[in-house]
């Protein structure tokens, strides 16, 4: 484990942390129209969506609690109609950390791991963060699926076990077709995967090669980070997450060691996914890491 991926991945998870690295003051929350009733909000963290209609607004993650003022502006400048649900994808910090601030609006709803891990504290890559305040905690959780009727909307949530987290929840709006693919999906780069906490790139593949057929190619993705996404470019993120699979569990079948791999250049073919803070060699270390302990 390098020093620079630990503080990689304690950044994704930690929302204290990130705080205190970082001058929200400087942060822009925008707004872009997906389609039907639904908005993405970005801003630091993860992606925000947004259902808006005559029963009130929807939000899926809420970043950061700092940014909380800066998210409200940007929710009026789309609705004058107060929050009634807030959905958390899963429980990293920068898709959380504003539900100790949003839950005086409006209840919020996670799947069962998300209030697990939230209320117990956990540990990722040798880095801990603290259990989360009582105010920030979902109060309704589901085991596999929940439903929110509003805005004309079924809005659903469906848990993908062992993707991203053990904790992930993919937010389906059905009738505006659109997908909320929370950390399940990042934009155009190489993923984060929460080893410590559920996470899995196999079971990453799996969950995705589940939800590919459920899609069309109307429909608009809403990644946990990045920009507006597709069907084909779901395709395309599956396919680099296949074949850099394959080609590293190849080299660990034939004994190579992490430091050969990286010497090797084993995954150039897939160096323009290195456009997130997982470099192509944070990934080499986070697929060794797994591929080579389930060898």
């Amino acid at each position: 484990m390098t020093r620079l991926f630990a503080t990689a991945a304690a950044m994704l998870v930690c929302a204290a942390a990130a705080a205190q690295q970082q001058d929200f003051s400087k942060v822009e929350i925008k707004v872009q129209k997906v389609q039907g009733t639904v908005y993405m909000l970005t801003g630091s963290g993860g992606n925000i969506g947004v259902s808006v209609g005559d029963d009130g607004i929807v939000i899926v993650d809420d970043e950061f609690a700092p940014l909380a003022p800066k998210i409200r502006e940007a929710l009026k400048s789309i609705s004058t109609k107060p929050i009634k649900f807030i959905l958390n994808t899963h429980f990293h910090g920068d898709h959380t950390g504003g539900n100790v601030v949003f839950s005086k609006d409006a209840p919020i709803i996670a799947h069962d791991n998300v209030r697990n891990r939230l209320a117990g504290g956990t540990t990722t890559m040798g880095r801990a963060t603290p259990p989360a305040p009582a105010d920030a905690l979902p109060i309704i959780t589901f085991n596999d699926t929940a439903t929110i009727h509003v805005n004309g909307e079924d809005i659903k949530a469906v848990h993908f076990p062992n993707g991203h987290t053990d904790s992930d929840a993919v937010i389906f709006f059905t009738k505006s077709n659109v997908v909320h693919m929370g950390d399940d999906l990042f934009f155009a780069q190489f993923p984060f995967i929460d080893l410590d906490n559920g996470g899995s790139v196999r079971g990453l593949i799996k969950n995705l090669e589940a939800i590919y057929p459920m899609l069309d190619d109307s429909t608009k993705l809403i990644a946990g980070h990045g920009a507006l996404s597709d069907k084909k470019a779901l395709r395309e993120w599956i396919n680099m997450l296949e074949g850099t699979v394959a080609i590293m569990n190849e080299a660990i079948q034939k004994g190579k060691t992490l430091e050969q791999v990286k010497e090797e250049k084993t995954l150039v073919a897939w160096s323009n996914w290195d456009q997130g803070f997982m470099t192509l060699d944070k990934y080499e270390e986070q697929l060794y890491r797994e591929l080579a302990a389930k060898k």
